[in-house]
């Protein structure tokens, strides 16, 4: 039974319990919540309880799916799911989700982020509606559950409106507790707090429980107050293996393990090793910024800049000393675009990553392993998906999202939700995250499109999952929201959208490119720009950063390589990772052993 409408007030103190008791307080039916980010602060070890305990018929509620909805798919657990987005990150879509999606056999509803933001905030608040910008250009609305659009009260301006999006439970891994129960996390909150607001139930697991008063020893942390959580379970390694910083950090070859193996439960292959969390694992989350720094970079032999260094050179172009660039959800070409510029030519810009939960990051190292602490370290302040919202997105501060695309069409319109296949079928795609919202909020509006084809540059997408809609400043400046360009990068050059005409217009050509071999290669007919010209290639210098200072395994790689080739990447990615990670940890050892 679904008891989402009763109150949502908790005593003042939580129950201690082990994992199997708070799975235990999962009931049949239950709309889930689910914390942590990407593959940080995941709450594994208590979803393997919750899919050990028999569960059933479970409403997954999330702004991404991931490794946490393919265990509960896994487990016969899941009847209905609701998301903004779904990925395993660098290991591409994930396949229960998929297969789940592609048949049918489960509904999947699709949210704009600010949407499911909005709905949880009036759980949250408990009013019967919140107000939220509409995602002007795309077809979200009409997907959104319960979301609908009319004037506001005030002042007549077209607004959206959503219901209140209550769970029943909801599940964090955090840091720490203390005696009482209070609960402290430390780094990105993504919408760990606007969901436990939300939920009759909030269930956590800590790696540690310490006195009363030892929270406020540590800085830059938040708190989920004793009367906001209901039970709490001592749980060292319960994120594993994804990262709980500062005790360890992802374990991605166990990971890239894990999704390979074919004749292996998926929960079987992610349990932690009977003696816990690896030392490797724990001695790489205490390696600092300033080590990484002192590392001398992996040496590359290629001379000729690649076609992924030119396009991430010519991206870190757009960027300068007043650009705040959100790094999102699986977008690496973007990430290193903006650390490229950053230790370039525009040192004054702000790097937000995590989806904005690390705020004015410093352009360290796309070191896999330590991309994610070094951003914890270095970021001037940790934020939720929830109050970046308000604070950086919807005021249109946010200058520059750069995120690849499956499908542009000639009106720059995308679709990142399912594919039709010639027999009918669909192909389902992780889903638009947040971009529907944000591609009218930032300043300028840029995609990128790995590998440009007729089925990737269309005449017409079939969803448009988001676009520009307010694309000229008569229809900008009344929202609040600045003008800037609107540009799509591909293999085979680049695209602006002209105000006038609302198409798509090729303003550059990759070097080496024939404007007869754009037009072969897009699936509608292609305009060029009087001035049209070539990219400039990258200078030495750029190369050099980029190479050896920013991207020194070649992350950016990935996303231009095909689904066959990306296992075979991905194994020498992690066989290049683990030697940096190993040289980093014996420096830091070194470090440490010369200061005490």
């Amino acid at each position: 039974m679904n008891r989402s409408a009763t109150s949502l007030v908790k005593p003042n103190r939580p129950r201690f319990t082990d994992i199997e008791g708070l799975a235990a307080m999962v009931g049949q039916g239950d709309s889930l919540g689910v914390g942590g980010h990407h593959f940080a602060r995941l709450p594994i070890a208590l979803l393997h309880a919750i899919a050990r305990s028999g569960v059933r018929d479970l409403h997954y509620v999330c702004w991404a799916g991931g490794l946490p909805l393919e265990l509960l798919l896994e487990a016969n657990a899941v009847a209905k799911i609701d998301l903004c987005f779904s990925s395993l990150d660098i290991f591409g879509l994930p396949p229960k989700f998929r297969a789940a999606a592609e048949a049918g056999a489960i509904p999947v509803r699709d949210w704009t982020a600010l949407a499911m933001i909005q709905a949880l905030r009036a759980a949250q608040q408990n009013l019967p509606s919140m107000p939220f910008q509409l995602p002007l250009g795309s077809d979200m609305l009409a997907r959104i559950p319960g979301a609908s659009a009319g004037p506001d009260p005030l002042n007549g301006t077209d607004t959206g409106f959503i219901p209140p999006l209550r769970l029943d439970t909801s599940v964090v891994h955090a840091q720490r507790a203390d005696e009482s129960g209070n609960v402290q996390i430390i780094g990105p909150r993504a919408l760990d707090f606007a969901m436990a607001g939300a939920a009759r139930n909030v269930l956590v697991t800590v790696e540690e429980i310490v006195p009363v008063g030892a929270l406020r020893q540590d800085g830059r942390q938040s708190i989920l107050t004793r009367n906001q959580v209901s039970a709490i379970a001592l749980a060292p390694g319960g994120a594993y293996p994804a990262s709980c910083l500062p005790f360890y950090v992802t374990d991605y070859q166990a990971l890239s393990e894990a999704f390979a193996a074919r004749d292996i439960a998926l929960a079987d292959s992610l349990r932690m090793p009977s003696g816990g969390v690896a030392e490797s694992l724990q001695q790489a989350a205490k390696v600092s910024a300033e080590t990484v720094l002192a590392m001398p970079g992996l040496v590359h032999a290629d001379k000729e800049a690649s076609i992924d260094e030119i396009i991430a050179a010519r991206i870190a172009a757009e960027l300068d000393n007043e650009s705040f660039a959100s790094a999102g959800a699986v977008s690496p070409l973007a990430n290193v675009a903006y650390r490229l510029a950053k230790a370039t030519h525009a040192p004054d810009m702000i790097i937000a990553t995590m989806s904005c939960g690390h705020l004015d990051v410093a352009p360290s190292p796309m070191i896999l392993s330590l991309i994610e602490s070094l951003d914890c370290e270095t970021a001037a302040a940790h934020a939720g998906g929830d109050d970046t919202y308000s604070g950086y997105y919807q005021p249109g501060a946010v200058t520059h999202e750069i995120v690849g695309a499956a499908q542009v069409d000639r009106r720059g319109r995308v679709n990142t939700i399912a594919l039709r296949k010639p027999s009918g079928g669909l192909i389902r795609l992780p889903g638009q995250g947040g971009m529907a919202d944000v591609a009218n909020m930032h300043r300028d509006y840029l995609l990128y499109v790995p590998r440009h084809s007729v089925q990737s540059l269309v005449d017409e997408v079939e969803i448009a999952s988001s676009a520009r809609g307010l694309l000229t400043p008569a229809e900008r400046e009344p929202m609040g929201y600045r003008t800037g360009k609107a540009l799509v990068f591909t293999d085979l050059c680049v695209f602006g959208l002209d105000q006038i005409s609302r198409e798509l217009i090729v303003i550059e050509t990759m070097p080496g490119i024939t404007q007869q071999q754009v037009r072969d290669a897009t699936g509608f007919a292609v305009t060029f720009d009087a001035d049209c010209r070539e990219v400039a290639q990258p200078s030495d210098d750029t190369l050099a950063t980029l190479r050896h200072r920013i991207d020194p395994l070649g992350l950016r790689r990935l996303e231009f390589v095909s689904a066959k080739q990306r296992g075979a990447l991905i194994a020498e990615i992690l066989a290049a990772d683990r030697a940096m990670v190993e040289r980093c940890v014996a420096a830091q050892q070194r470090l440490s052993i010369a200061r005490s």
